[in-house]
């Protein structure tokens, strides 16, 4: 965007009216955060807070935001969802309308996202989405979402180019997605990836959410004999795809799962069953990313995550603390906590950090990621690729 036309998006937010309230002389920035706390996305939903709220903490131990002299504290305010998209669309009305928040860290995922950006564009109010990187998400016109997931095609287009160079022979993949609106558009999206790349997709099927029988599926897929699957969805529903792939022998030489394997909890539910897994990440403790907020470096960040919670951080939590330094920043850069001021601030935002450059482009997602590929090899994330910043070498697994 040139600086002629983000001055005039700029002055377009300006102009739009705005709900009643009184942020100016608040001593404290309230942020919703909707959050499936219980239900099928619970794993994912408690990963989120605690990304929110390693950053929380460590602003208000540093004694606030400097907010044009004034040091503002965060409070998040949360509500459980329930991993059922109506009622976070229903929380984050509330949050606005009853507890006067100034800004939502959205919800988990895409959809869910998608349908809450709505009522967040509705009363002006900033958006921060850690979870969503779907385009269809940031494609709708609205001037007040963020996201800190690129595109999709900057995960399947490396991906697919990868693995054409690095698997000898490869010419057949099959797919299997969710039929949700993040993993299926990652699942349409490695289908266009793998064909740009010269790798025949042999069959693309969807599941149904909620779906707890996956044989007629893998059995189709298995019958088109692919070098490589490609599996799309949450923790739970890779689980179970991987489980039942090895109670019907199903194996290809590559099988590739988006997103559960950056999460602890994909390889301790799988055990040995997780080893030789590849995904792709957003983000990775030893990238070598540097920059502004209270954790300067990644591997200064996942230090301070490790200790506290016991676990390396995936890139869901360092996305979920990354908004966070965003918001911070851009409340200090605009010296005010008021929503429009806010949303005005994050659109100019140009910043280095310990999750790498956050630049938001036009559409309001983030532009400037690289996402590294990785294999799980002794129970932990080992990246592949790119060559940079490369720790082992893929493994074949037939």
């Amino acid at each position: 965007m040139t600086a002629t036309s983000r001055r005039a998006f700029v002055l377009t937010a300006l102009a739009l009216p705005l709900v009643p309230r009184a942020f100016a002389q608040a001593s404290v920035l309230k942020i919703g955060a909707p959050l499936p706390l219980t239900g099928a996305l619970a794993p994912e939903g408690h990963k989120q807070r605690r990304g929110y709220e390693i950053w929380a903490d460590a602003v208000n131990k540093a004694g606030g935001i400097n907010v044009a002299g004034t040091r503002v504290k965060v409070e998040l305010v949360y509500a459980d969802y329930e991993s059922n998209t109506p009622r976070a669309v229903q929380a984050t009305e509330r949050m606005i309308t009853q507890d006067r928040v100034a800004a939502i860290f959205g919800p988990y995922g895409s959809g869910a996202v998608k349908a809450s950006s709505s009522v967040t564009e509705r009363y002006k109010i900033p958006m921060l989405a850690a979870t969503a990187s779907s385009t269809e998400v940031y494609s709708q016109g609205y001037k007040f979402i963020f996201g800190t997931l690129a595109p999709n095609s900057a995960v399947t287009e490396p991906l697919a180019e990868y693995m054409r160079s690095a698997v000898p022979n490869l010419k057949r993949m099959a797919i299997l997605s969710r039929n949700d609106l993040f993993p299926l558009a990652l699942g349409q999206t490695m289908e266009l990836a793998a064909k740009k790349a010269g790798i025949e997709v042999a069959t693309l099927q969807r599941f149904p959410i909620g779906t707890m029988d996956h044989a007629s599926a893998l059995t189709e897929m298995a019958a088109s004999k692919p070098d490589w699957v490609f599996v799309t969805g949450y923790t739970n529903d890779l689980v179970l795809v991987r489980r039942q792939m090895h109670e019907l022998k199903f194996l290809a030489r590559v099988i590739t799962m988006l997103t559960g394997p950056s999460y602890k909890e994909f390889t301790d539910a799988l055990g040995p069953l997780a080893e030789r897994i590849t995904s792709v990440s957003w983000w990775e403790p030893v990238l070598p990313y540097r920059g502004v907020g209270p954790f300067p470096t990644s591997e200064e960040y996942a230090r301070a995550y490790s200790v506290r919670y016991n676990v390396v951080p995936d890139y869901g939590e360092a996305s979920s603390t990354a908004i966070g330094v965003a918001l911070q920043v851009a409340a200090e850069k605009a010296g005010s906590i008021d929503p429009v001021a806010l949303r005005n601030s994050l659109a100019d935002l140009d910043i280095s950090t310990f999750y790498g450059q956050v630049k938001f482009g036009p559409s309001g997602q983030i532009q400037s990621q690289k996402c590294p590929v990785f294999q799980i090899q002794n129970q932990k994330r080992v990246i592949i690729s790119p060559r940079d910043v490369r720790q082992g070498d893929l493994q074949i697994i037939t």
